[in-house]
């Protein structure tokens, strides 16, 4: 009976932490998308900081972000979302998922979301379904792609991890050090070994 009680607390704990993956990622995807707009506020602590970490990530590395998603535009097809399971599975690959991959993953994606997002405004005349939506129904697909991989593929990571709590702590921790601190360097580190992994993937 313990055992039963165990095992369905672990489905809603599960279940829960792909909830609020998907609220994350269509939290920044959504903000990507209606930027230079004023954005809502962010609905949690976590967004708030895959907002911050994010933004800072594209910053540092926007030319070969911008570069990576239109490579992807050009090679990905009708299907976006089944081309970014793959560009994910190919981010952490090898096993080594940290933080500083997860954020890199928002970034790339909230950099194609906006991107899409300029493609579908030139071409105002598709019929709906052409083409993923505009505004929060262009990100609706590939925030769930990104929670379908992370609230359930790596949800034994993100556990062992504290969660999105997990994240916030990881988060306060690299605001309380200086720019140029060996937490810092290691985020950036940690996204340039997944960028690299991406520029291999759509550019060989």
């Amino acid at each position: 009976m313990c055992r039963e009680q165990s095992d369905i607390a672990g489905r809603k704990m599960s279940c829960g932490l792909w909830k609020e993956t998907l609220a994350l990622a269509e939290d920044y995807l959504s903000l990507c998308c209606t930027s230079p707009r004023p954005a809502p506020p962010p609905p949690s602590e976590s967004a708030a900081a895959m907002r911050c970490m994010a933004q800072d990530m594209e910053a540092q590395h926007q030319a070969r972000f911008h570069s990576l998603a239109q490579t992807f535009l050009r090679q990905c097809g009708p299907d976006p979302c089944s081309s970014l399971r793959k560009v994910i599975e190919e981010l952490v690959g090898d096993g080594h998922l940290n933080w500083g991959r997860v954020v890199s993953l928002f970034t790339f994606t909230g950099v194609l979301a906006r991107q899409l997002q300029e493609q579908k405004d030139k071409k105002p005349g598709l019929e709906p379904g052409q083409e993923l939506g505009q505004g929060p129904g262009n990100c609706r697909g590939l925030a769930e792609t990104i929670a379908d991989y992370l609230g359930e593929e790596k949800k034994e990571w993100l556990l062992e991890n504290d969660g999105w709590e997990g994240f916030c702590k990881f988060s306060r921790s690299a605001r309380e050090v200086s720019q140029e601190s060996s937490m810092k360097k290691a985020l950036f580190a940690a996204a340039g070994v997944g960028i690299a992994g991406l520029t291999f993937l759509l550019v060989r």
